[in-house]
This record gives structure tokens, C-alpha cells and sequence, in this order.
């Protein structure tokens, strides 16, 4: 068994005691951050997602993060023994003690050959059984909660500003219609031929006898119809329109919360949710910097220079902001409490208006005339000076 590429705890940023909560908030973080449709083209940003879901599966999952913890790396094959505590066979899989036995008679030609062939298969099919997952048969019966499935929205400014309702079709696992779940037709369900309804086989390898789990059954003891519909999984894959709400104020990269709409569970397990990521589209001339608003105007020279009120626009509509004379290229000036509306704080942000001051184009020769004699009433005047004193 190979080790991960990875180590959980250290990808999702965590300390080994962390806690379900913890867990949670790391992978909602890192998911947001390095989610493909947020980082298009970005084929390590996409592995680093796929280390970041793999490391989450695994931790979030008791039964998952005990074997991680203790053996160092999860398997869902496993093996039989997995979990076990202390004891010098801790980590075997049960019923097998090889302590005291000569393996030598196992191993090469010889009359160990012989005996391999005599008992029809011995230490290759049984190791095979241990390790390729068919002693998982308590696994297979354990109901286990549906996965969580991951959606990205692409919405315009306004409907990110002030909200909206939106349908999204998703693909996911549903609870089978036919089986409602069991993965059985719930009729003609035998005793095992071949464990008797034990569950259990034996199998000899030489001198030692092995109670393996039976491969027919994966240890039930029962052998069942299975859902012609889902095959008996007892989830089939479905796609359904969902109603999302956006609140106001969402933005690039939001993580919306839908529960229930994950894939179904097993066995009647919960299902999982549904989380849409919000992926917002840059508006014209509007910049959004948190719940704050930022706008570039282009003002006149005599505007900036005179001073004067001029209109601007805002997420509201229009409104007045006053430029007072002498006002510089590049000053920035805040509308208060013209901006977003935060989802969470319920407080709005503001409009931070930036001047641009335009030169006018002396097209005509009065223009000319005037922007002459600009000049020569400021000639002793050097704008750069304070940049020469500075060299």
C-alpha cells in the first residue's frame, strides 16, 4: 500500500487535533481559493483543489480519519483489522497470527511448490482476499452520509449587488424509485451455498488454516436480488433543477449553502449539500472593493480648478458630489454609505469617487487664445518643481 502523495493535516493547513468544525472552515477557505472555474488555466491552483476535496473526504470521515491517524495513509479497499487497537498483531487482519511460522516451506521450488499447488491457490488468492477489499463486507453494510457536491455560478454585477433567484441544474445522487434505497428488490433472498449462512470460509495454505470472509456473500450470509434499476447501490444518478437565492451584497467567490441537494446517502444515510461558489462579472466602470464602491470620473480643468458640483454615478442612481477648487488629478473623494449593502453586516460601504482631470482639445482659435494667456499669467510657475527638488 503506498502512502499519499500528501499529507492530510498539512494540506488543509490544520493541526492533527483539529476539530469538525475546523476541518470544515480550512477546506471552505482553501476550496474558495484555489477552485478551477476561479482560476482558469491554472493547472496547479487544480491540483492543489484536488489535494485540498481528497484531504477533506478522508478527515471528515471518522471511520476515514481513524485508519489515516493510525496507519498513515486510507485506503477504501482497507483491510480487515484496520482500526484495531494495541496487541502485537494490531494491524492484521483477523483470525491470521504468523508468529512462530516458518514461512520457508511457502516460498521458491521445493516440496513448498507442491504444497502450494495442492491446496489450490493458498498464499496468493488468501493475501489477495486481505488486501483487494472483499473482507470490507461490514463496511459495504454501514450506512455512510452523502457527498457534497460543488457548483459555480456565474452572475452579473447587479444580481451579486441586489440579489436575485436563480435556477442551476445539477447532476447528483438520488435515492433509487424502485428499491427507495435498499439496492435489493426485497424478495427472494437465500442462504449463502457456499458459507452456509455463516459468512465466513475456510481455506488451508499448507500447514495453516484461514477463516477468511466468504467472497460470495461479503459475509452477510444472505444472497439477495439485486435493484435491477440502480444495480443495488441504491442510489441513481439524477439531473434536477434547484431554486437559489442570492442574497444581496454576494460576492466573487461567496460560498452559498443548500442543504440537502448533496448526492443521496446510503442505506437511508443523510444526504450531503450542495455548495455554489459565486463567480461575479466585472462591471464597465464600477469597482467593487469589499462592500466598498470605486469609480474613476473625468472632471474638466476649470471644474477642478474653480470648483464646482457635478453629478456622479452611484449604485442608486445619480448624486451630487462637490469638487472644491483646486482640486488635483488623481484625489480621491467618499460618498458615504453609497456602496454595497454587506450580506453579513447588514451595513453599507461607501463610493470612493476618483478624479480624472481632462485637458480640452484647443480645436478653435479662441480656445487657443485663452489656454495662451493661462500660460503667460503662470509662466513663473514650474508644476514639476517640487519633483526637481527631490533628484
Amino acid at each position: 500500500m503506498s502512502p499519499p502523495k500528501h499529507e492530510y493535516y498539512e494540506t488543509l493547513g490544520v493541526p492533527r487535533s483539529a476539530t469538525p468544525d475546523e476541518l470544515r472552515k480550512a477546506y471552505r477557505r482553501l476550496a474558495r481559493k484555489h477552485h478551477p472555474d476561479l482560476n482558469p488555466g491554472d493547472k496547479a491552483a487544480e491540483e492543489r483543489f484536488k489535494n485540498v476535496q481528497e484531504a477533506y473526504d478522508v478527515l471528515n470521515d471518522p471511520k476515514k480519519r481513524k485508519m489515516y491517524d493510525q496507519y498513515g495513509f486510507y485506503s477504501e479497499s482497507g483491510f480487515a483489522g484496520a482500526g484495531q487497537d494495541g496487541g502485537p498483531n494490531a494491524g492484521t487482519p483477523p483470525n491470521m497470527d504468523f508468529s512462530g511460522f516458518d514461512f520457508s516451506d511457502f516460498v521458491g521450488g521445493g516440496a513448498g511448490g507442491g504444497r502450494h499447488a495442492e491446496t489450490g491457490g493458498g498464499f496468493r488468492d488468501i493475501f489477495s482476499q486481505f488486501f483487494s477489499g472483499r473482507g470490507g463486507a461490514t463496511q459495504e453494510a454501514d450506512a455512510e452520509k452523502g457527498g457534497d457536491l460543488e457548483y459555480v455560478m456565474d452572475i452579473d454585477f447587479w444580481q451579486a449587488i441586489k440579489g436575485t433567484q436563480a435556477r442551476l441544474n445539477i447532476t447528483r445522487y438520488d435515492v433509487c424509485g424502485t428499491c427507495h434505497g435498499s439496492g435489493s428488490t426485497g424478495a427472494g433472498e437465500v442462504t449463502c451455498p457456499q458459507c452456509k449462512g455463516t459468512g465466513h470460509v475456510n481455506q488451508m495454505a499448507g500447514a495453516m488454516r484461514f477463516n477468511l470472509t466468504c467472497p460470495r456473500c461479503n459475509g452477510s450470509g444472505k444472497l439477495r436480488n439485486s435493484c435491477p434499476t440502480c444495480g443495488g447501490d441504491g442510489r441513481v444518478a439524477r439531473t434536477e433543477t434547484v431554486e437559489v437565492r442570492i442574497p444581496p451584497g454576494a460576492r466573487n467567490g461567496s460560498r452559498l449553502r443548500v442543504p440537502g441537494k448533496g448526492n443521496a446517502g446510503t442505506r437511508g444515510a443523510a444526504p450531503g449539500d450542495l455548495y455554489i461558489t459565486t463567480k461575479v462579472e466585472e462591471h464597465p466602470f464600477f469597482h467593487r472593493d469589499g462592500d466598498n464602491i470605486e469609480i474613476k470620473v473625468p472632471v474638466a480643468v476649470w471644474e477642478a480648478a474653480l470648483g464646482a458640483k457635478i453629478e456622479v454615478p452611484t449604485i442608486d442612481g445619480r448624486t451630487l458630489l462637490k469638487i472644491p477648487h483646486g482640486t488635483k488629478n488623481g484625489q480621491r473623494f467618499r460618498l458615504r454609505e453609497k456602496g454595497v449593502q454587506g450580506s453579513r453586516s447588514g451595513e453599507r460601504g461607501d463610493q470612493i469617487v476618483e478624479v480624472l482631470v481632462e485637458a480640452p482639445d484647443p480645436r478653435d482659435e479662441r480656445t487657443r487664445e485663452l489656454l495662451g494667456q493661462l500660460r503667460d499669467l503662470h509662466h513663473d510657475e514650474d508644476p514639476r518643481a517640487e519633483l526637481w527638488s527631490k533628484v
